[in-house]
């Protein structure tokens, strides 16, 4: 992937934001996570799937349940699209990569997406080392 610009279907990015709100209104706030896909060489994510947190501390951090992500990548293939990468939100941060999210990071090329239930939203490109911002393009 080389391009810095990040393709975001709208129903994606609703889907998104509705889940970050759903976890922004437990109590206490939790992160949500999922993973992203569409189509990884283009760079465009078309639709966001869901998957359970299952971080010992899911109000400050995510972990995505690992059978279901194996499952859902398995679901998105078979249909003959990509992960393009991961989603998670920060209910009660800024949606920037944290220490933790940088720490925790494990998938280069991969997306990053993280958002805030205001609706705040940010793209990162993890090169095994760092994060590149990407620019999002709502489409």
């Amino acid at each position: 992937m080389t391009s810095s610009r990040l393709a975001l279907a709208d129903d994606a990015r609703r889907s998104i934001l509705s889940h970050a709100r759903e976890g922004a209104a437990a109590d206490p706030p939790a992160e949500v996570c999922g993973v992203l896909a569409g189509d990884s060489d283009a760079r465009t994510v078309t639709a966001a799937h869901p998957v359970s947190n299952v971080a010992d501390e899911p109000r400050v951090a995510y972990e995505l349940d690992p059978e279901e992500t194996v499952s859902i990548i398995e679901i998105v293939e078979s249909a003959g699209d990509d992960a393009v990468g991961f989603y998670h939100s920060h209910p009660e941060s800024d949606p920037v990569p944290s220490a933790t999210d940088r720490e925790q990071a494990s998938w280069p090329g991969y997306v990053y997406l993280i958002c805030s239930p205001d609706g705040g939203m940010t793209a990162h490109e993890w090169t095994g080392n760092e994060f590149h911002e990407l620019t999002i393009a709502v489409e």
